[in-house]
This record gives C-alpha cells, structure tokens and sequence, in this order.
C-alpha cells in the first residue's frame, strides 16, 4: 500500500524577489512561517509559481535550503523536478539531496508534444530513478498536450507514483480518474477554483496558488470539506471564488504577489518575461481582499 503525505492544502510557494531581482531570502523564510502558521499542510518547492525557469542551479539550491531550514521537519516537501529530456530529469534526481524532502512533482514535458505512450515511458523511468515518491502533474494549458484519463490510471498502479496533479479544468476526465484510480493513489486539484467541486467528487487536496496569501480561509475550507462540514465550505469556496479568478487574470504569479505586496509578505517584483500586473486587475484585487479579509 503506497503512502501519500500530500493531502489537504499545499502551497504552491512563489520566489520573492527584491527590486534588483536578487532573490529576497528573509521575506521567503517569512513566507513559509506565514503558510504554516495559517493552516497548511505540505509545501511544494520550485513548482511553476517559483518562476524556476528564470533561477539559476545555484539558486535553485539556496531556495530549496532555505525552505528547509525554516520548515525545519514541520511539513512534507514536494519538490518540482520536471522537464522535457527523460535523461536529463533522471541525472538531476540522482544528483539532487533529498535530505528533508519527502516527494517530487514532475510535469508532463512540454514543447515537444509527447503522445500518450511517451507520456507514461516518461513518468515510469522517472518513478524508477526517483528515491522519493512522484506526483504527476497534469497542466495542459502550459505543455500543450493532455495526460488523459486512461493513461493517468495506468501510471497509477506504479508503486512510486503516488498522486497526480490535475489541472486541466476538465471535470469529465478528473471524475473519470476518480473512478478507476487504484485506492492507493490520489487526485490533487492544479485549480484553487474549482477545489471544494473536486474535493466532494473524491479528491485529496490542493496544491493552491491562492494559499501562499489566504492560507487560512483556503485550510479552512479544504479541513471543512474533510470533516464534512460542507456548508461551511461552501460559503468558504463563494468568499474566494473571485479572488481566486482575479489572481490568475493577468498571469500566474503575477496576481499572486500583487496581493501578498499588499500583505506585506514580499515585493511586487517578477523575472522577465514576467511582469507585474496592470492597475485595473491590482486596483481589483485589492478591493477584493477588503471583502476576504475576515474569511
């Protein structure tokens, strides 16, 4: 029986940076105690959020240690090792110290279109090669291909992979994987919209965007839902449910760190080609949060 620490709500942790784009080190310390002390479950680790396309190896390493350090054992690391060469995916886990981190998250490859049969040779020779346990992630929107039903079922029966991360937006086919999944593997929702639909059809947990900022209306919710308590979750889900569309409305984690600026918890500062959001969706969300605050 596979064992999956990954449940209920993880954080997808942005970088902060600083206004020279340096990354800002004690604001990201300050950013995993804020998500912690606000009810999250596990911490996912250099996930598209990071903007891990834009960090050099070396800084990889010290985000990832700086993470450790203040986590300090308190939750599950799901760290994100993907990409599109197999080999090259392979060499970095071998290469990489997982002293800590308890699981990776790996994309489907992008760019280069693999079909269904790539896509599982793909997963399965990283399940091998990984020491840790691998959720798979499904985001069609950003690799330009689907990981469908079928085929995520079928790499759910390999004894390292141990959940998936769907978001595809798709209901049809995550209620599908649902239904044929093997009970040993989990289904975690890629989209904080549509979390609460996915967690009553059967789903684990979240890996949240959302959360890294309103951690603790979103673990709310996610521990109403586990319990039960389905009205209170509800009106949880309908108190976030437009900033949870605002935040995404001029790119991913642009709106995000436009609202934790105003929080206080980092700078509005993105890499290239990553740029800030425009007034109109920052005037919005902020305006949101007046009405979020005391979820």
């Amino acid at each position: 029986m596979k064992y999956n620490p990954f449940k209920g709500t993880g954080i997808a942790l942005i970088t902060p940076f600083k206004a020279d784009q340096s990354i800002d080190f004690e604001a990201l310390t300050k950013i995993v105690n804020h998500v912690i002390d606000n009810g999250a479950d596990f911490l996912v680790v250099l996930g598209t959020t990071s903007e891990a396309p834009t960090l050099s190896a070396e800084e990889k390493k010290l985000v990832i240690s700086t993470i450790l350090k203040a986590n300090n054992g308190r939750l599950p690391i799901l760290l994100g090792m993907g990409g599109n060469n197999t080999q090259a995916v392979i060499e970095a886990i071998k290469a990489q110290d997982f002293t800590g981190i308890q699981g990776i998250l790996s994309v489907v490859p992008y760019y280069n279109k693999p079909n269904q049969r790539g896509m599982k040779a793909h997963f399965e020779a990283i399940a091998d090669a990984s020491p840790v346990p691998v959720v798979v992630y499904n985001v069609p929107g950003r690799v330009g291909v689907n990981l469908q039903a079928a085929t995520c079922v079928e790499l759910a029966k390999h004894p390292n992979i141990i959940a998936v991360k769907e978001a595809s937006g798709n209901l049809q086919q995550i209620m599908e994987i649902l239904r044929d999944k093997p009970t040993d593997f989990d289904v975690l929702s890629g989209d904080d919209g549509i979390t609460q639909p996915l967690m009553a059809l059967g789903a684990q947990g979240v890996i949240s965007v959302a959360a890294n900022a309103y951690t603790k209306p979103f673990s709310r919710m996610m521990r109403a839902m586990k319990e039960g308590r389905t009205e209170e979750a509800l009106h949880l889900h309908y108190a976030m449910l437009r900033m949870n569309q605002l935040i995404f409305a001029d790119g991913n984690p642009a709106g995000i760190k436009c609202l934790m600026n105003h929080l206080g918890l980092c700078q509005n500062v993105l890499r290239l080609p990553l740029v800030p959001v425009n007034e109109k969706v920052e005037a919005d969300i902020i305006e949101e949060w007046k009405q979020l605050k005391d979820k």
